[in-house]
């Protein structure tokens, strides 16, 4: 009897540590389409600006499938206009499940180099 728990506790081991070695802990993450969409309208502003232009920007996304800006906070009247002009009404590259949800994000402009 106590060969056959051995036994048993054995196999359990076994088959417990070769089915966890077997999974695959890499996820892949697929990229945010809100994220991916305003990264593409921002760039290349028509613009000048100073190096180092940053905004606080808030958005949500209504049952069209489009951006409404709420609100941008800088100081630059320019790149307030620009972040506006660039990214309200605009359709989002894939589908968003959660409409009325409002997302906030840092924009920075930088200069190409």
């Amino acid at each position: 009897m106590k060969t056959l728990k051995m036994l048993v506790l054995v196999v359990a081991i076994t088959f417990s540590s070769a089915l966890s070695a077997s999974t695959d802990p890499i996820k892949t993450v697929e990229p945010n389409p809100v994220e991916e969409t305003i990264s593409k309208l921002l760039k290349n502003p028509s613009f000048e600006f100073p190096e180092g232009l940053t905004a606080d920007v808030e958005i949500t996304i209504n049952e069209n499938n489009e951006m409404v800006v709420l609100s941008v906070d800088t100081k630059n009247k320019a790149f307030d206009s620009f972040i506006k002009n660039r990214l309200n009404y605009k359709k989002l590259s894939k589908e968003v499940i959660s409409y009325q949800r409002r997302f906030k994000f840092p924009v920075t402009l930088t200069k190409k180099r």
